[in-house]
């Protein structure tokens, strides 16, 4: 990795933050976890070294997980210190190395401060004929493919993939995958498949991605009973798109889907309880009632924009008013994680996502961050 850094502030500059996190089986977390358990990331094996310019730069731990390392980099040694004070600029070069057996198909990148421009360069053997494509996110977009092609050349036996880009924007993220063709293995054959973000993949079932205004639309209420064959009709369009879900990821805390995520601007939603067998939960026209002081923070994840998770306080309990089918209006009451799950859908029918409930300063973490996919919530 190179960077070439400039000081555009008030204060001297100490540190620079890296994170290095790795996904063997992109669209399988359960996969990609039993194996970082079992075998986790380590600092041995990374090897991991840097300098600005001629000089080494030290490093402190920030993040220590099987999957996930997070580091500062030092402007200073045993010897020296060469902070980068306002407006000086310089480069800093910084390597570290992951065997195959724990690295995915891909590459990501992503803009986590003002960048001029960003550019890639991947290298493969020639011999694997390999093929290379990308994809590019943003806080407002859905994925897409990059704007412009990586170029390929051939150097001796090594074929070369570069890209960049200008100005690229804020929170942006860039994401190179590759399929080394002469690979037939039935294991490569499943990841090259798989090798595709969560919201990707997500967007593929037919779920509404982040960026679209109907994510932050208040839903039309159904008119029960003279409009029961058309709430009918949306539960069943809803309980489709949540078998088409369950053949991505396996939901270990239950989960919901709301009729705004699958195009429909409709007040309906479903949710499926975390406890094995129960049935699904048809919320139609609901709204909160009522809802317990108690409170507790847990991290969510959302269909919409599902290659991060937020830690979102909710109330412990909730009392929802909604209507049957015949126009009969209900009040149920919904505890811990089931009515964590409720005020999440209930939220999206408000036009309301997650990350509007998060508190202060708080940002969502990357998936890889992650370390409770399959698990029930965790009440003690």
């Amino acid at each position: 990795m190179r960077r070439l850094l400039r000081n555009v502030g008030s204060e001297p500059v100490t540190r620079y933050l890296v994170r290095i996190a790795v996904d063997r089986y992109p669209g399988e977390p359960e996969r990609s976890n039993a194996l970082y358990r079992a075998r986790p990331l380590t600092w041995d094996e990374l090897r991991l070294e840097a300098h600005c310019g001629k000089e080494a730069m030290g490093w402190t731990v920030k993040h220590d997980r099987d999957a996930f390392k997070e580091i500062w980099l030092t402007f200073a040694n045993d010897q020296a210190r060469f902070p980068l004070y306002p407006d000086q600029e310089a480069e800093i070069t910084y390597t570290y190395t992951v065997s195959g057996d724990k690295w995915g198909p891909w590459f990501q990148r992503a803009v986590r401060v003002p960048t001029s421009e960003l550019s890639v360069t991947l290298a493969f053997p020639t011999a694997l004929d390999p093929t290379v494509w990308g994809t590019e996110t943003s806080l407002t977009a859905d994925f897409a493919p990059l704007r412009t092609q990586p170029v390929r050349t051939i150097d001796g036996d090594q074929t070369i993939f570069s890209w960049s880009t200008r100005e690229p924007q804020l929170h942006a993220r860039y994401r190179l995958e590759w399929r080394l063709k002469t690979l037939h293995t039935a294991e490569s054959e499943s990841e090259t498949v798989n090798a595709i973000p969560p919201s990707a993949a997500m967007a593929g079932a037919g779920i509404v991605q982040e960026g679209d205004p109907l994510l932050h639309t208040a839903a039309r209420r159904f008119d029960l009973p003279s409009e029961a064959d058309e709430a009918t009709r949306v539960v069943g369009e809803l309980l489709d798109a949540i078998e088409r879900v369950r053949q991505l990821h396996t939901f270990g805390k239950g989960m919901g889907i709301a009729a705004c995520q699958i195009g429909i601007d409709r007040a309906a939603a479903v949710v499926i309880p975390p406890t094995p067998g129960a049935g699904p939960i048809v919320l139609l026209n609901p709204a909160i009632a009522e809802t317990s002081a108690e409170s507790d923070e847990q991290y969510e994840g959302c269909l919409s924009y599902f290659d991060v998770r937020g830690l979102v306080p909710r109330p412990l309990s909730v009392v929802v008013a909604h209507t049957d089918l015949d126009g009969t209006p209900r009040l149920t009451r919904y505890e811990q994680g089931l009515a964590r799950l409720v005020l999440h859908e209930v939220d999206h029918l408000h036009g309301t996502l997650y990350r509007d409930r998060m508190l202060p300063g708080t940002e969502p973490i990357p998936v890889e961050e992650y370390r409770g996919t399959g698990h029930t919530w965790n009440y003690r």
